[in-house]
């Protein structure tokens, strides 16, 4: 608790650019207990913000850890921030093109791609542990649901409400749900030809009775903007909900965002 309130005490003292990310004619330094993400238009105005930063908390007695910080460009530019590594009082800063922060994989892309990749091979690592459980014919076809959604579903729900997904994205989830969904209900009969066969998308929707995963992680989104919405304009949340970031959006067709999914599920 002492060392969250001096680490606020500093990220307070902290004179940020003025070149740095603005929402809301407002510029972000965002912070996450011992996480800290200092946003700017340029390496050199991410410089000057970082060693505000390390100067800063340095009076209060604390350190920044030089092999754990790392910085990325993200700009649609791809020559953009050719310099490879940026020196902080006298610490080397390397930079990445994906990074994983609060349990988020970060690409210089923006994108959710590749998170949603790494959600699908922890799944496929999981599946076989439960397997044998799953087509079991000892346990019910309730019990085999509940270990899904609490083994493996939980795997994909984790973090998931600022997801802006496309429906591409969200076909490899059902997919993928899909064929759990086959070893908990089995296969079926053919009435015609009386030769087993593996169960349709219809079916599985039949007999799955609760929502699918794309429902559940709809569901999630909306009732964390709910939860934001209540918060009120003071808190940073809501204002980085519900704000705009200054600048010009690159030509070509736009991106799907947070706030577009948001309204599509209203």
């Amino acid at each position: 608790m002492l060392f969250n309130f001096s680490l606020e005490c500093a990220i307070r003292r902290v004179q940020v650019n003025q070149d740095g990310l603005k929402i809301n004619y407002k510029h972000q330094l965002p912070a996450y207990a011992d996480d800290v993400n200092t946003l700017a238009g340029s390496i050199h105005s991410l410089k000057e913000n970082a060693e505000a930063l390390v100067a800063a908390t340095r009076e209060i007695g604390l350190g920044v850890s030089a092999d754990k910080t790392k910085y990325m460009v993200m700009s649609g530019d791809q020559n953009a921030g050719r310099i490879q590594s940026v020196r902080i009082d006298n610490s080397t800063i390397e930079r990445v093109e994906v990074f994983k922060y609060l349990g988020t994989t970060l690409t210089i892309q923006n994108s959710i791609r590749e998170e949603i990749k790494r959600r699908l091979r922890s799944g496929s690592a999981c599946y076989p542990s439960v397997q044998n459980l799953l087509s079991s014919r000892l346990l019910s076809k309730n019990l085999k649901i509940k270990i899904y959604r609490t083994i493996i579903c939980l795997l994909f729900c984790m973090g998931v409400e600022t997801w802006s997904l496309t429906l591409r994205e969200e076909r490899k989830l059902r997919l993928f749900e899909n064929m759990v969904l086959r070893r908990i209900f089995g296969s079926r009969r053919d009435e015609v030809t009386g030769e087993w066969r593996r169960l349709h998308k219809e079916e599985l929707n039949d007999l799955y009775c609760s929502p699918n995963i794309v429902r559940v992680i709809k569901s999630r989104r909306m009732r964390w903007v709910g939860h934001v919405a209540r918060m009120g304009e003071e808190r940073g949340v809501y204002r980085i909900l519900v704000g705009k970031s200054e600048g010009k959006r690159p030509l070509g067709r736009p991106r799907r965002r947070c706030i577009d999914n948001i309204r599509m599920d209203l």
